[in-house]
């Protein structure tokens, strides 16, 4: 197996103020596949145990690490009670995105599969994307089809990922997209870290389109591969706050990634959005608080990842997911 990086870099320490709820031996390297899965949670005990169950009736039969953000309801109790299998790793407080990347750190194998704690991956789809990392060494990440619902209906991204204008590459399999379902992704473990992982300022809320800047700058391709699927259940309730943070990521992302003049502007037009939309109005108070900070992380994409993110932008968006569901 082919795990090589364009990057080589040492891993970074392991986060301070992170506890394990429990120490369990891990399972049999030789009984579980090279891609392991991180699901982040908090307080969602029924649909977490749904995950998980069906999580550990994969036959690729993957070690399933679940890093809980902090909970106040059953949900470590349940874990250890109803999935003695499953590692957990306890954060002292909500981390948000973050929680996937200490879950990164505390797995060994090669490549890892994310899942929410309302998604889960199709028998066989981890077995797909291992051989697609092993054939590929410049993949970092695969973006994979969603499906929806009991129905299984075609989540809109798929067509939105498919329909991406930068196309393919010679040494990648799929079509090249700079975002993604983070609930619907698998990653080489070594790229993940390479790239960072989430950025601490986006929290949760189209935290993707950054991640994957963030790898493609680093040399790792980034793909929409449709013979990976997912399932993702989401919740039927209105997430009423999801609208001002999405735009608030979005603006964020810009900042910290894109050139000013194209910062400039997208604050503008969410300042005359703001007159409006009280979810606008959210988004730019807390944009502006977290600017500083955005500002002294900043680090302009490279030329190449630029003109793809252009492009991107002149086709409405195509391969990002500023509006996708999750």
């Amino acid at each position: 197996m082919n795990h090589g990086t364009p990057h080589h870099a040492p891993e970074p320490a392991a986060p301070h103020g992170l506890s394990a709820t429990r120490a369990r031996p891990r399972p049999d390297p030789a009984a579980h596949a090279d891609v392991g899965i991180v699901v982040a949670t908090r307080n969602r005990c029924a649909s977490l145990a749904v995950t998980v169950r069906n999580l550990l009736a994969l036959p690729e039969r993957p070690e399933v690490l679940v890093v809980d953000n902090a909970s106040t309801d059953d949900t470590r109790a349940m874990l250890a009670r109803d999935f003695p299998r499953v590692r957990v790793v306890s954060l002292p407080f909500n981390r948000g995105a973050l929680a996937r990347t200490h879950g990164v750190r505390a797995l060994d194998t090669p490549y890892v599969a994310f899942s929410d704690d309302d998604s889960w991956w199709a028998p066989g789809a981890l077995g797909t994307a291992a051989a697609l990392f092993d054939e590929h060494p410049r993949l970092g990440l695969v973006a994979a089809r969603v499906l929806v619902g009991p129905a299984e209906d075609a989540d809109p991204l798929n067509d939105l990922l498919a329909a991406s204008p930068l196309g393919t590459a010679t040494d990648l399999p799929g079509t090249q997209v700079l975002g993604f379902l983070a609930c619907a992704a698998v990653v080489r473990r070594t790229a993940y870290l390479d790239a960072g992982g989430y950025h601490p300022l986006l929290f949760f809320g189209a935290e993707e389109t950054l991640l994957a800047y963030d790898l493609a700058s680093r040399g790792w391709g980034v793909t929409h591969c449709p013979e990976v699927t997912a399932h993702h259940h989401p919740d039927p309730a209105p997430r009423t706050d999801r609208p001002a943070v999405v735009r608030r990521n979005a603006l964020l992302t810009a900042w910290l990634r894109r050139p000013l003049p194209h910062a400039l502007a997208r604050t503008r037009a969410l300042v005359a959005e703001a007159r409006h939309d009280p979810h606008a109005r959210r988004a730019l108070r807390e944009t502006l608080t977290r600017l500083p900070a955005a500002l002294r992380a900043r680090r302009p994409l490279p030329p190449h990842v630029e003109r793809a993110a252009r492009l991107l932008d002149e086709r409405g968006g195509a391969g990002g997911t500023d509006g996708a569901t999750s």
